[in-house]
């Protein structure tokens, strides 16, 4: 494992990086509406991309076909925007974006609520996979260990009666998309490599209504619960420092901003 230190000029990189994605992910957001198309997201993020002068992550990205994912429902990730997807009141979807400025990347991903109505159920099941990506970064200090994040993450999702999916996780970011170390969503605390000030992860549950079996679809992208409850996503790029973590794909200041 050859993890990626970032000097203080890298980490402002990567926060330029991290809020031109935020941007988009607000327009991305804002378009989400019953009635439009999952691919409809698609061209409002490839309008941010071009808007901004930023680079997709995820376009040809192992022949990725879109530079986001969309994922409706049962879809925990990887779900690929199209025409024929129309979103309807009371839907969940995953919305993950990622893209370079500077050379460097940042990637998001977070879980709405289409419309006005949805039930109750969905609704917790959001809330509780945006808190527990919280959890994970308040473990984010110079001294403890991966497994302390992925321990913060699956207490909180098991406490309300979900499943974490172990079958993808976290990871480093950087000059790539994907670096070392993998940061798994769930583990013991006390495990793992201990963090240190530069290092930048993503933190990335997926959480599921039901079992955390996994299932992923012809098209070798799209992974949905093999049980077909509902999942949510929620990431942030969060980058390790003296005074904690900073989340670089958060306009907001966090606890490690300088």
């Amino acid at each position: 494992m050859r993890i990626k230190y970032k000097s203080v000029d890298e980490l402002l990189k990567l926060r330029d990086a991290g809020l031109a994605v935020s941007e988009i992910l607000d327009d991305i957001c804002a378009a989400a509406v019953p009635g439009a198309s999952t691919a409809d997201l698609d061209r409002v993020a490839a309008n941010g991309i071009s808007r901004l002068k930023v680079k997709s992550a995820f376009l040809g990205y192992q022949g990725y076909p879109a530079v986001l994912c969309t994922s409706v429902n049962e879809v925990i990730v990887h779900g690929i925007p199209r025409d024929d997807e129309v979103l309807r009141d009371g839907d969940i979807v995953g919305i993950d974006f990622g893209s370079f400025m500077h050379g460097f990347c940042g990637d998001s991903a977070r879980t709405i609520v289409v419309g006005g109505q949805t039930s109750p159920e969905r609704q917790k099941l959001v809330d509780t996979t945006r808190e527990s990506l919280e959890k994970g970064i308040e473990k984010c200090y110079p001294g403890n260990r991966l497994g302390d994040i992925g321990e913060a993450v699956q207490l909180w999702a098991e406490a309300q009666g979900y499943s974490v999916v172990k079958d993808f996780v976290g990871h480093g970011v950087g000059r790539q998309m994907h670096e070392d170390p993998p940061v798994p969503n769930y583990g013991r605390s006390g495990t793992g490599k201990r963090i240190k000030s530069g290092l930048v992860i993503a933190i990335e549950p997926m959480v599921n209504a039901g079992a955390r079996d996994v299932e992923v679809l012809e098209d070798e992208w799209t992974a949905v619960t093999q049980d077909r409850s509902m999942s949510a996503h929620f990431e942030h790029t969060i980058a390790i420092t003296d005074n904690g973590p900073w989340v670089l794909t958060q306009a907001a200041p966090s606890p490690g901003s300088p």
